[in-house]
């Protein structure tokens, strides 16, 4: 978005040393440096010597490359990587941006150094001690996401447009859980809608070997894949959504209207279940606890795909979440910093 509106900015991507994005970074065309990182909050007393000292040569090399980059704002969206830069730079204008609802530690700590505190949803100001600082801009979206009609998807993955479908996501590795939950429930649910399943990379063999054993006309209803890199497609075809509830569910579910069934993920803090809770409150969604899923999942999913209005409600609870220009607004942030005239 900064680069479309702003084609002379010059950006630079500082990450962790040792990091899958730097490969990301790269092919997206983007310069990537990278500094020494870790965690001092929570580790053990054999570690924390070692990662004071990578703290403190990340500081080092943060600052040389700030001194060889010159950049006029700075912008971060959290990551124990984020720590030593504020700390080399934390003179020169910073924004920060919040997916979640609830702000990590790593969030918390930059916010002291933040000119401007971006959020996903307003309710996470209550997590803040500089309220006046927050600017309520939405999720920002990928440009991939916005090009998707109902139609086009349903013609992609070669649905039938009369039947409903119901998107199961788990992330890039995928949900365990919400992957046995499915097949355990298969058939039932391929009585109700057609299926397009995410099962991320890790049980990708044992869902395809259930769908082996589908009779031929259910089989042809179940879309099966470890990952998709036209998410936007899966999303614009769906009726309905299982998933967990990281921040991208109360970005992305929004921008397409599209109803969700939330089962937050239950071995970490409670991030997922503040996001899930958000959306919950409002009606966009309902929470499906994770114990509760094998036995539970296709009862949900039957009330919902049967109770018209209630899905109808939900959608447009849903769809009234909406912040369509979230990275244009962020974008204008960071150039209302660091002043136009030097872009």
């Amino acid at each position: 978005m900064l680069k479309s509106k702003y084609p002379n900015a010059e950006t630079l991507w500082v990450g962790g040393e040792g990091g899958m994005e730097e490969d990301l970074v790269k092919r997206a065309g983007i310069p990537f440096r990278s500094v020494p990182a870790a965690g001092v909050h929570g580790v053990g007393l054999r570690a924390l010597p070692g990662n004071l000292a990578k703290l403190t040569r990340g500081v080092l090399e943060s600052r040389r490359i700030l001194k060889d980059f010159k950049p006029d704002v700075l912008f971060f969206t959290g990551g124990y990587v984020a720590a030593p830069m504020a700390l080399a730079g934390r003179d020169l204008p910073i924004v920060l941006y919040v997916p979640d609802i609830e702000p990590g530690l790593a969030l918390k700590f930059l916010s002291y150094f933040a000119d401007v505190i971006t959020v996903t949803a307003p309710d996470s100001k209550k997590y803040f001690s500089h309220p006046e600082r927050i600017i309520h801009t939405g999720y920002p979206l990928r440009s991939g996401l916005l090009n998707w009609s109902r139609e086009k998807a349903v013609t992609h993955f070669g649905l039938d447009a009369s039947l409903p479908t119901l998107l199961v996501t788990g992330g890039s590795k995928g949900a365990r859980s919400i992957n046995m939950a499915v097949t355990g429930q298969l058939n039932d649910l391929l009585e109700m809608a057609q299926i397009i399943h995410l099962t991320g990379t890790l049980d990708i063999e044992t869902v395809q070997a259930a769908a082996e054993k589908l009779p031929a006309e259910k089989k042809s209803r179940y879309h099966v894949m470890p990952y998709l890199h036209e998410m936007g497609a899966a999303l614009a075809a769906a009726d309905l959504v299982v998933s967990r509830a990281g921040a991208s569910s109360i970005g992305e579910y929004p921008f397409f209207g599209l109803p969700a069934v939330l089962t937050p993920y239950p071995y970490a803090w409670r991030y997922q279940k503040v996001n899930a809770d958000y959306l919950a409150e409002r009606n966009a969604a309902v929470i499906l606890p994770d114990e509760l899923l094998q036995d539970t999942l296709s009862t949900v999913i039957k009330d919902l795909l049967s109770n018209g209005n209630k899905q109808d409600a939900m959608k447009t609870a849903m769809k009234n979440l909406a912040q369509p220009h979230a990275a244009e607004d962020i974008a204008g942030q960071l150039v209302k910093l660091a002043g136009a005239q030097t872009l």
